[in-house]
C-alpha cells in the first residue's frame, strides 16, 4: 500500500520580500478563510488578560497510582476504560505540536506533555486521540467534554481560570513581534499604522492592542494563516509567543523576531473545572517529569533554539499546619 504523504502545516513556499511585493502588485493574494480586520481603537473592547490573582494549582497527591490501575470514579478511570486520552491541540504549531512530514507522527514539546500523561494512565505513551482545537474554541471543548485535556500553548490567566482548571505551569514563554528584515519595525512602538496579525482570543492579541492602539489587527484561526498573510504582503507583523515565532523563523529566512518581551506567559494543561482529581494527577506527572530529566530532554529536543531553559516555577497552595 502506498504511504500517504504528509505536509507540515506552515511549511510554505518562501519568497524574498522584494519578489513578494512585485507578485502582490500583479495579483493580490486572497486572505485565508476566517480572517477579520479591525482597528484597535474602533474594534471591540478587549482588556489585557490579567495574571494578578492567585494562580496556584492543586497540590498533587503524595504518589501517583500504578499505570493501568486508576482510582475508581475518577476522570483517570474513565479515560482508562475508554482506552484513549483525548487531547485538544493544534497540529500546525511547530515546534510545540505538529505532524512530522516524514513519519506522519504528531510531535513537539506540547505533544511530549501529552505522552507523559498517557504513559502515567495506561503505561503506554501513545494511547492518545488528538482533536484539533483553536484558541477560540478550546475552552468550549473542555466544557462540553469533547476533549479530556487541552495542551495547546494555553496561557494561564485569571479570566480563563474562571472557566478552566489548570495544571501547574509546564513552560514559561514571552510575547514578541515577528517581522521581515529591513521592515523598519523594531518594537511595539513602531506598529502604529501597521497591520498586525494574531490568533483570535489569544493573550498576544489583547496585550498588543493596548501597546499599539493605532495599529490595525488581523485575527486568524492559526499562526500559519498569519504567515501566509505576511508572505502575501497583507500584514506587516505577527505577534505571538517565542516558541511559535521561533518555529516560523526557522521556516522563512527573511523574517526575524524583534523588540523586548511584551509580557510573560505560563502554559498550563487545561482541564474541565469539574475534574480536580485529574488536575492533581497531572501535577503529579509534571513533578515527576521535572525531577527525572524528561522536561529538560524535551526542551533540548524542541526548544533549544530559544537558548538555555529550565522548568518554570511551580505555584501550589501552602500546606495547612
Amino acid at each position: 500500500m502506498r504511504r500517504p504523504s504528509h505536509r507540515l502545516p506552515g511549511r510554505l513556499r518562501l519568497h524574498h520580500p522584494e519578489h513578494r511585493q512585485s507578485a502582490d502588485h500583479d495579483r493580490p493574494g486572497a486572505a485565508p478563510p476566517n480572517v477579520s480586520f479591525e482597528n484597535s481603537v474602533d474594534g471591540p473592547d478587549s482588556p489585557t488578560e490579567s495574571t494578578d490573582c492567585d494562580m496556584a494549582s492543586l497540590r498533587p497527591d503524595a504518589s501517583l497510582p500504578v499505570p493501568g490501575r486508576m482510582p475508581p470514579r475518577t476522570a483517570m478511570a474513565d479515560i482508562l476504560q475508554r482506552g484513549r486520552l483525548v487531547v485538544g491541540t493544534d497540529l500546525g504549531s511547530n515546534p510545540l505540536s505538529f505532524r512530522d512530514p516524514l513519519t506522519g507522527d504528531v510531535v513537539g514539546f506540547d505533544v511530549d506533555v501529552a505522552h507523559w500523561i498517557s504513559a502515567a494512565i495506561f503505561g503506554d505513551p501513545n494511547r492518545i486521540d488528538y482533536r484539533m482545537v483553536s484558541t477560540d474554541n478550546r475552552v468550549e471543548a473542555l466544557a462540553t467534554g469533547a476533549v479530556d485535556v487541552v495542551i495547546k500553548s494555553m496561557s494561564i490567566t485569571c479570566e480563563r481560570m474562571a472557566s478552566v482548571a489548570f495544571s501547574t505551569p509546564y513552560f514559561e514563554a514571552s510575547q514578541r513581534i515577528l517581522v521581515y528584515r529591513h521592515s523598519g519595525i523594531e518594537s511595539a512602538a513602531d506598529l502604529a499604522g501597521k497591520r498586525v496579525c494574531a490568533t483570535t482570543s489569544s493573550t498576544s492579541l489583547s496585550r498588543v492592542r493596548h501597546l499599539a492602539p493605532k495599529a490595525t489587527f488581523a485575527t486568524t484561526v492559526s499562526w500559519a494563516d498569519c504567515l501566509v498573510m505576511m508572505q502575501q504582503g497583507q500584514v506587516d507583523a505577527i505577534t505571538s509567543d517565542t516558541p511559535i515565532l521561533a518555529g516560523i523563523a526557522q521556516q522563512d529566512p527573511w523574517v526575524q523576531v524583534v523588540g523586548d518581551s511584551l509580557g510573560d506567559e505560563y502554559y498550563g494543561v487545561g482541564v474541565a473545572k469539574n475534574h480536580p482529581e485529574l488536575v492533581r494527577f497531572i501535577n503529579g506527572v509534571l513533578a515527576q517529569r521535572r525531577a527525572d530529566g524528561s522536561w529538560q530532554n524535551s526542551y533540548q529536543r524542541w526548544l533549544s533554539v530559544l537558548g538555555p531553559g529550565s522548568p518554570p516555577p511551580v505555584h501550589l497552595p501552602r500546606l495547612t499546619p
